[in-house]
């Protein structure tokens, strides 16, 4: 068996939102049409991959991505809560360009600490469940390739811990577009290399890419 192990850590697809909420862990929220084509692009991605373990996040968006990955490899789909969407007090609200949520004083109480943040889940959080998953999948699949599908954020959050970053941040910035994979490559069971690619970049909507700016009535649905 190789010592060599890697973990593709996936971003859903893109979601039907047409309301443009910030949908968090809420159940419901399904793949657009757009979103399962990413779904599918990526699955053939990985078609020749040494691919042994498939795992979700237990939300929608999240299984529906994962699922053609693992019917590709004949897989059973696993499910890992702790891959799941960060806590946020802004569920079910909306971000717009020059509206939403934020304009509303009564939210801004939620707003006083960015670095922990003060919105929802910590980051310290989010890394300490995010590597579990991670390591996990890793354990799973030794000597072999995992891929583990999860959400903007906690994936952001835990590629910049693996890369000695801050984890404090500005959205807009995250390099974690849909449908792409940060790969996490272990000899062993130490952390060698972090990775990242987009398969089905040009799927995805100009205004949803990585450092886009923000278009009146599109909303990037941060942390998705």
């Amino acid at each position: 068996m190789s010592d060599i192990t890697v973990v593709h850590v996936m971003r859903h697809g893109e979601v039907h939102n047409p309301d443009g909420v910030l949908y968090g862990r809420r159940a419901g929220y399904h793949l657009s049409e757009l979103g399962r084509q990413m779904a599918d692009r990526v699955a053939e991605h990985l078609r020749d991959r040494d691919v042994t373990y498939v795992v979700a996040s237990p939300l929608e968006r999240a299984q529906e991505t994962a699922s053609p990955i693992a019917k590709t490899h004949g897989l059973e789909l696993a499910t890992d809560g702790r891959l799941i969407e960060a806590g946020n007090v802004f569920e079910g609200k909306t971000f717009g360009v020059g509206d939403g949520a934020l304009r509303k004083p009564g939210n801004w109480k939620h707003l006083t600490n960015p670095f922990k943040p003060s919105w929802g889940e910590p980051y310290v959080e989010q890394v300490v469940r995010m590597m579990s998953a991670i390591e996990a999948a890793r354990d799973a699949a030794r000597g072999h390739e995992a891929v583990a599908v999860s959400h903007q954020l906690p994936i952001w959050i835990v590629r910049s811990f693996a890369e000695k970053r801050r984890l404090w941040h500005d959205p807009r910035r995250r390099q974690c577009t849909l449908a792409s994979l940060t790969s996490f490559t272990y000899q062993d069971d130490k952390l060698v290399s972090v990775g990242y690619s987009e398969p089905a970049r040009d799927l995805v909507p100009a205004h949803l890419l990585a450092g886009a700016k923000p278009v009146k009535g599109k909303s990037k649905a941060f942390g998705a």
